[in-house]
C-alpha cells in the first residue's frame, strides 16, 4: 500500500514537472517573441494600421462566438495580421470553421495563442475541507491555434465580422464620452501630460498644444488607463520611483491599454514613450511572465473604461 503511494506520488511529481517546463517554455516563447519585435525597433500594440490591403485599427475576434480575444493574445494575433497582411480581424479555432460550415485551406499555418486560468484539484479541495482552510488553485496555461478567416473558405454568412470603424468625425465624441464616464477629474494646463495617484487627477495640455487633434485623445486614453490603477478602481501599484523598473512595468500597461482602447474605437494607436524601450526590453528579459502581466492589465483597465462608458450610454437611453 506504501509502495504504491509512493509510485503514485513520483508519477505525479513527473508530471507535475512537465505541466511547469512546458508552461515555462511557453511564457519564454512569447516572450522572445515581443523582445525581438522591440529589438527591431517595431512596438508589438503599435503597428502601421491602414496600410494597403490591410485591415484598421480593431481588437481581435473569434468570428463564431464574437468575442475579443485579451491580454498578450491581442500582441500575437495583431502582429499575425500585419505578417502576413490578412484584411481581418477574426479568428476561428479548426474545429469551429468546420462548425461554421466551411474548412481551413489545406497547406495554411495557425497562430498559437494562450490561455491562462487556475483551477482548483479535487484532491485540494478535500484537503481544505479537512484541514478547515481555503482550497489553493493552481495557475495553468495551455496553447492553442486559431486561423485567420481569410485562410478558411466555405464559411457559412452570418459569422462575427470586423466592426465598421467609426466614421472619423465621430472618434472624437466617443473618446470624449470614454474619458467622461470615467470619472476621473481632469485637469487642463501646462506643457506635460500626467496622472497625479495621490490627488488622483489627470493633467493635460490644452487641446491646441497637440499638433494632430487626435493626439490630445491618445494622450488623454494614456493617462486615463494610468488612473485606473488608483486604489478606488482597479489597484496597481502605481508608487513607482520614475525609471525604476516597476515604473517601466506600469507604463507598459498604460502604452498597451491606451492602444487597446485605441483599437476599440478605431483610433489609430501609436506609442507616447519609444524611449522606454530599453527599460521595458529589461523587464522583459528579466521576467518572462512580465508581458502576460502587463497585457492582462491593460485589459482589465480597457474593458474597466469602456463598461463605465457602456453603462453610461444605457443610462442616457434609459433617461
Amino acid at each position: 500500500m506504501r509502495e504504491a503511494t509512493s509510485r503514485r506520488a513520483r508519477r505525479s511529481g513527473k508530471g507535475d514537472y512537465r505541466q511547469t517546463e512546458n508552461r515555462a517554455n511557453l511564457y519564454d516563447e512569447v516572450t522572445s517573441r515581443i523582445i525581438a519585435e522591440l529589438e527591431a525597433g517595431r512596438i508589438p500594440w503599435v503597428q502601421p494600421w491602414g496600410r494597403t490591403g490591410g485591415t484598421g485599427p480593431g481588437l481581435p475576434r473569434n468570428a463564431l462566438t464574437a468575442r475579443t480575444y485579451s491580454g498578450v493574445n491581442i500582441l500575437i494575433l495583431w502582429g499575425a495580421v500585419i505578417e502576413h497582411g490578412w484584411p481581418s480581424q477574426s479568428w476561428l479555432t479548426f474545429r469551429q470553421a468546420q462548425e461554421a460550415g466551411g474548412c481551413v485551406r489545406k497547406g495554411e499555418h495557425g497562430v498559437t495563442v494562450v490561455y491562462a486560468d487556475r483551477f482548483t484539484p479535487e484532491a485540494e479541495k478535500e484537503r481544505a475541507s479537512r484541514d478547515g482552510d481555503e482550497a489553493r488553485a493552481v495557475p495553468f496555461l495551455k496553447r492553442f491555434t486559431v486561423f485567420n478567416v481569410a485562410q478558411c473558405e466555405g464559411l457559412r454568412a452570418g459569422l462575427a465580422s470586423d466592426p465598421v470603424p467609426l466614421p472619423e468625425r465621430e472618434i472624437v465624441p466617443v473618446a470624449e464620452e470614454v474619458i467622461a464616464a470615467s470619472g476621473v477629474q481632469f485637469r487642463i494646463g501646462g506643457n506635460r501630460a500626467f496622472y497625479a495617484p495621490d490627488p488622483d487627477f489627470v493633467q493635460v495640455p490644452p487641446q491646441p498644444a497637440f499638433f494632430d487633434q487626435i493626439n490630445y485623445y491618445r494622450t488623454c486614453l494614456h493617462e486615463t488607463t494610468h488612473a485606473t490603477g488608483h486604489a478606488k478602481r482597479l489597484g496597481r501599484d502605481l508608487r513607482n520611483a520614475f525609471g525604476s523598473k516597476d515604473y517601466a512595468r506600469e507604463e507598459l500597461v498604460a502604452e498597451m491599454g491606451s492602444a487597446f482602447l485605441c483599437a476599440a474605437l478605431g483610433i489609430v494607436p501609436t506609442v507616447r514613450h519609444a524611449d522606454y524601450i530599453g527599460s521595458w526590453l529589461e523587464v522583459l528579459r528579466e521576467d518572462n511572465r512580465a508581458i502576460f502581466r502587463a497585457a492582462s492589465a491593460a485589459t482589465k483597465a480597457a474593458e474597466w473604461l469602456l463598461a463605465r462608458y457602456a453603462q453610461a450610454q444605457d443610462e442616457r437611453i434609459a433617461a
